[in-house]
């Protein structure tokens, strides 16, 4: 169970500080419009870190239901 939580939380902190060192370190990238609109690159990748951390807990979750859960009974 630790080594699972601790890799999920690894990959999230990888997400969280790859995005905030975009924002500290290449603003022009994260400013770029994606098409003739409004919307910059950094919109879809702000939804993408709320999102990731959405779905890795949805992961979490699952296998803490199923397998983990199991466990403990035993």
């Amino acid at each position: 169970r630790t080594s699972f939580g601790i890799v999920l939380s690894i990959i999230m902190l990888i997400i969280y500080f790859g995005f905030v060192m975009l924002v500290a370190f290449n603003k022009a990238f994260l400013a770029t419009p994606i098409s003739t609109g409004v919307t910059t690159i950094g919109i879809p990748l702000g939804v993408f870190v709320i999102v990731s951390a959405f779905i890795l807990t949805g992961i979490y979750v699952r296998r803490a239901n199923s397998e983990f859960d199991a466990l403990t009974r035993q």
